[in-house]
């Protein structure tokens, strides 16, 4: 689940239409109920992880991997998004004995999100949305178990799609990946966020600007902000033990974005469709790990 940029107003900040890019932007976590007097708290420092704490985080990624490989054979053409929620949330508790992360958090009533088509995040799963043969629909579940969340997210086609969707589902995937292999101790967050958008552009796709990666741990948003867009060299350095979600939004059309009445869905301004793919990773040693990585990935 990502975090948004549009700023608590009684702390004066920004607003998303003004705001420029910056290191350390003051990105804010997305949710309903958001409102001027209860604003969420300001995003927590950075925690590097020890290798104990990572050997929980790697566990918790696991099992997430697990739950998307049993949605796999599940999701298709007559499922609706509340079935696909319904099957998740059983899994997680009674197969993994774990806890959906989600649920809860800032309020959200569900275990996952389902974003179809046009949703950009934050689609909430509904008993009246059939799937339908040609769509397709972005799926992003939380998982905590010993304490520790992991967070991914995964494209799936409904049936045959048109040659247009599936373009931007692979390049928004190969997007996802050229943040990755960014990853490694000295590199910055501008190199993630710069190779991201650069792949994006070049395959004449908008980046969406109001939402980001984040940290994660024992908390599911923690330091730092991750953007999906930047300049190579600019921002905070990466450090072993940092681990953080990439997971970039790219739109077929323009890059603006609004936000449905019932305060979480985020559809594109134009309607035209929008991708994401997304993975917890681990700064190591000398590289990155995957803490996510899917079977069919390996």
């Amino acid at each position: 689940m990502c975090l948004w940029e549009r700023a608590c107003p009684r702390r004066g900040l920004p607003s998303s239409r003004t705001m420029r890019w910056q290191p350390h932007a003051p990105w804010r976590y997305a949710g309903a109920n958001y409102s001027m007097s209860n604003c969420p708290p300001p995003m927590s420092q950075v925690i590097l992880k020890t290798p104990a704490q990572l050997d929980l985080m790697r566990r918790a990624g696991q099992l997430l991997a697990q739950v998307f490989a049993d949605l796999d054979g599940f999701i298709r053409p007559g499922v609706t998004t509340m079935q696909i929620n319904d099957r998740a949330e059983a899994f997680i508790v009674d197969t993994l004995k774990a806890r959906p992360a989600s649920k809860g958090q800032y309020g959200f009533p569900y275990s996952l999100n389902t974003s179809v088509d046009h949703v950009v995040c934050h689609g909430m799963p509904n008993a009246d949305e059939v799937l339908k043969e040609g769509s397709i629909i972005n799926v992003d579940i939380t998982l905590e178990q010993g304490g520790y969340i992991a967070d991914s997210s995964k494209m799936y086609s409904i049936g045959h799609i048109s040659d247009e969707a599936r373009r931007l589902v692979d390049t928004t995937y190969d997007a996802l990946w050229k943040g990755i292999e960014q990853v490694r101790p000295g590199a910055t967050l501008g190199d993630i966020g710069h190779a991201v958008q650069a792949h994006a552009e070049a395959a004449g796709y908008s980046v969406v600007r109001e939402y980001c990666g984040h940290g994660i741990g024992q908390q599911m948003h923690e330091g730092p902000e991750v953007l999906h867009i930047g300049q190579r060299g600019m921002g905070m350095k990466l450090k072993p033990g940092m681990v953080f979600t990439i997971e970039p939004m790219i739109n077929q059309g323009g890059r603006g974005t609004r936000t449905l009445k019932d305060g979480w869905t985020v559809i594109t301004r134009d309607h035209s469709l929008s991708a994401q793919w997304e993975h917890t990773v681990a700064v190591t040693e000398d590289g990155f790990e995957v803490l996510t990585l899917r079977e069919e990935e390996r």
